[in-house]
């Protein structure tokens, strides 16, 4: 049954033939409409370089979904439904000529259906696609813009990107993405922090140790060597992923779910996050480079034998990094962060370590057990482990402790629902007009600060990246960072 009460839009996506579109996008937008969170006069155009007749790109749309999505969840009635809300056009986005087609698609539509127009295309053109559509008279006052990342190489053209998008589009029209917040675990950390006194009342310095973020990937740069080369790991994932992450985990209780409450207080995470430089660059940091190795069994090239590749190349394909949220709520814990290509397995994970209790009376050799651990798991799977400690059981074990997990696996727990891919939700909060899950300018420009301190610094140092081996866990200096705090990445202990 389709809710009318998500409205109606025209969505014109350009780069509909590219990788994003036909991997992602076309996916959610089907399973929406399969879910019946389509309103019935929803439309989407497709626009392209390539020319297609409209019978052959719904076809190639078809293929992506067999491809994309299991059996189970296509039907022919389902599929076809969805297809026919497709149109395409053939448009050379950097010039003028060819954009009033847009304006004869939306003829005749009524007035409270908007424009939402969404950018799958390369960042520096961003500016050019918005000039044309307003220079064309396609937008209004309703028309709505969605930007993918990374926004900008730096600071210097994340401002100018925005610049160009903001010339055309009021803040509150621009809906940037970051898809790990559209995760179902991202959204259940708050309620978890803020639902739950359990959590809430011991998120603080005092009743936690320390803390880590993963997202390690056991890919190389899939044909992606132009991109990846100029940006790296540090901009491709610690910029935008990961630091969205951090926050989620640092900020402070929002006083009510709207969008702006939220992105506040993840702002003041980020102008409160202690920069690495000076000394810090040599004990603080690990940015690594993969060579020849093993993934999975499979022997695979170095990141400096990868098709294409350029063999001076100093570009890291892994990070690693302490550092501190400087505030009264986080004072003295260290996060721990790290990221990497080629790594022994695909994982986004947090770990969240609280303190020991004050007076320990079990077994001296058990020490290290004695600390809850709470894993917050993005990918492969989603879910919330709570480590905590018991009595081993048996006669002879006497007060020997184990650890075991309270567990919640959003797969066992709602064995009957599917748990919807993050461009779904993105997507159905754009639909309806809502903008907490999306990234704030000053959120991108705070986190590009950050980010371009540490690479000046690496550059002014001449800092190489040290060599790993695929399919381990980064350099060793990565665990010699952590080691000399006294701690372990959880996968080490």
């Amino acid at each position: 049954m389709i809710d009318e009460q998500t409205p109606a839009v025209d969505l014109a996506l350009f780069g509909a033939l590219g990788d994003l579109a036909l991997r992602k996008l076309y996916t959610a937008l089907y399973q929406l409409d399969r879910e019946g969170l389509l309103a019935s006069e929803t439309r989407i155009l497709g626009l392209a370089r390539q020319e297609y007749e409209i019978d052959a790109f719904r076809a190639r749309v078809r293929d992506a979904l067999e491809t994309r999505v299991p059996a189970n969840e296509r039907t022919e009635e389902s599929v076809m439904r969805f297809l026919d809300r497709l149109h395409y056009a053939e448009v050379d986005f950097s010039t003028l000529e060819g954009y009033n087609m847009i304006g004869e698609w939306r003829k005749g539509r009524a007035s409270n259906i908007p424009l939402t127009i969404y950018l799958s295309v390369p960042a520096r053109i961003y500016g050019d696609i918005c000039h044309n559509l307003q220079a064309a008279g396609c937008l209004d006052e309703q028309s709505r813009v969605v930007v993918e990342k990374p926004i900008g190489y730096d600071l210097k053209s994340s401002i100018e990107i925005n610049d160009a998008i903001g010339a055309v589009f009021d803040e509150s029209r621009i809906y940037r993405i970051d898809h790990y917040l559209g995760k179902e675990t991202v959204q259940n950390l708050l309620a978890l922090r803020f639902a739950n006194p359990l959590f809430g009342n011991q998120w603080n310095q005092g009743k936690i140790s320390h803390v880590e973020i993963t997202v390690a990937e056991t890919v190389g740069i899939e044909g992606r060597w132009g991109y990846f080369d100029q940006a790296g790991q540090l901009r491709d994932m610690v910029q935008n992923h990961l630091m969205q992450l951090l926050c989620m985990i640092a900020m402070e209780p929002p006083s009510s779910l709207d969008s702006d409450s939220i992105r506040d207080e993840k702002v003041k995470v980020l102008k409160a996050l202690r920069p690495i430089e000076g000394e810090r660059l040599s004990t603080d940091v690990v940015r690594g480079q993969y060579i020849a190795g093993s993934v999975g069994g499979k022997q695979v090239p170095g990141y400096l034998e990868e098709e294409g590749a350029n063999t001076e190349s100093k570009t890291e394909t892994f990070v690693a990094f302490k550092t501190e949220v400087a505030n009264w709520r986080w004072a003295g814990v260290p996060f721990y962060l790290r990221t990497g290509k080629r790594m022994p397995e695909k994982l986004s994970q947090i770990v969240i370590h609280f303190r020991q209790q004050p007076h320990y009376i079990f077994d001296p050799d058990q020490r290290l057990l004695a600390t809850n651990k709470l894993i917050i798991k993005l990918q492969p799977d989603e879910g919330i482990d709570l480590q905590v400690l018991t009595k081993d059981s048996g006669l002879d074990a006497g007060m020997r402790l184990r650890t075991g997990p309270l567990n919640l696996d959003f797969h066992q727990a709602f064995p009957q629902a599917r748990i919807p891919d993050a461009y779904e939700r993105l997507i159905l909060e754009v639909m309806k007009g809502q903008q907490y899950l999306f990234v704030r300018r000053d959120e991108i420009e705070s986190s590009w600060r950050w980010v371009d301190k540490l690479i000046d610094g690496w550059e002014s140092r001449g800092i190489p990246p040290k060599r790993y081996p695929a399919g381990s866990w980064g350099p060793v200096s990565s665990i010699a960072m952590i080691t000399q705090d006294g701690r372990s990445w959880y996968e080490d202990y």
